[in-house]
């Protein structure tokens, strides 16, 4: 069935709409970022592209619109592993182990730069993190077995576990809105869906969420992460015809990316918007793959999707 123009902008309405419900708190202040029940309602919020997916599904129905069979329309928003199911396991599993090294990458790239001061013998400013958490009880265990220790979950469980609430922006963002923006031109559809999914984040990232230095200027700087960051997961659902390693790659992204707080120096400590995967230095290298993976191994426009 063709698609109708409000399909767009009702899955924008819900997931932008509900994201900012969910944000209300932060707003109120009666909910600081980075306290317990801020990852709940961070959780809560990542649902929302999915639940814009299945309010373009249910409106069409309620409105006897003839829509796609279940199984199709599903196979459609990826919910399927593609046409070859070899390529998308493997590119799950590239994109599960691969995530954390380019976060190493980025680091070290930074560093060689100069934008970031490492402290790998002292771990000063991840000594002094778990210092501020419990004054006056000391440290819980040795700094370098606690970074040894989240350095292994961050290759191995953690992808899994974020998954989870990465499901639900991949399914909205690569899964649903990617191929409906596809008619526009594949570098067309990359940059105005990655800039999509950064603005959507202003919820938060106006508070200065990932850039706490910047304040309110820190939402214009994650959605040129998000245009970087988002060509690379778009190429893995394109590629694929399958949202799932995109679904992997954004959960070990988060499980990854707060590593350079563990090896910074305390007397330096980190610029976030320079240095580390979300940082510029990030952005670039983000940006060079997925530029050299394009180019590489072009993608196909894959096949409408019809409520």
């Amino acid at each position: 069935m063709p698609r109708r123009s409000t399909d767009l902008w009702l899955f924008l309405l819900v997931a932008y709409g509900l994201s900012w419900l969910f944000a209300l708190p932060f707003w109120l202040g009666s909910v600081s970022l980075g306290s317990p029940p801020a990852a709940a309602i961070s959780v809560a919020m990542m649902s929302t592209p999915a639940l814009g997916v299945l309010a373009v599904r249910l409106h069409a129905g309620r409105h006897g619109a003839p829509g796609t069979a279940w199984r199709e329309w599903a196979g459609r928003t990826g919910l399927g592993l593609g046409g070859n199911r070899r390529r998308t396991l493997a590119l799950s599993a590239l994109a599960w182990l691969g995530t954390p090294l380019l976060t190493a990458a980025a680091i070290a790239l930074s560093a060689a730069l100069g934008l970031l001061a490492l402290d790998l013998d002292g771990l000063s400013l991840y000594r002094r993190t778990l210092e501020q958490s419990a004054p006056g009880q000391g440290l819980p265990a040795d700094p370098a077995t606690l970074v040894a220790a989240q350095a292994a979950a961050a290759m191995t469980v953690a992808p899994l576990v974020n998954s989870v609430a990465a499901f639900g922006e991949e399914w909205g963002w690569r899964g649903w809105l990617l191929p409906r923006l596809m008619p526009l031109g594949t570098a067309r559809a990359l940059l105005l869906s990655g800039v999509i999914w950064g603005a959507w984040h202003a919820p938060l990232t106006l508070l200065g969420y990932n850039y706490p230095d910047l304040g309110a200027w820190a939402a214009p700087m994650f959605v040129i992460f998000c245009v970087a960051y988002g060509a690379l997961l778009g190429w893995l659902r394109l590629r694929t015809d399958s949202v799932w390693p995109a679904v992997v790659g954004h959960g070990a992204l988060n499980a990854s990316a707060g590593l350079v707080l563990l090896v910074g120096d305390a007397a330096a400590p980190p610029d976030l918007a320079v240095a580390g995967i979300t940082g510029l230095t990030g952005s670039a290298l983000l940006a060079a793959l997925s530029a050299a993976l394009l180019a590489r191994w072009p993608v196909r426009r894959p096949a409408p999707v019809s409520v």
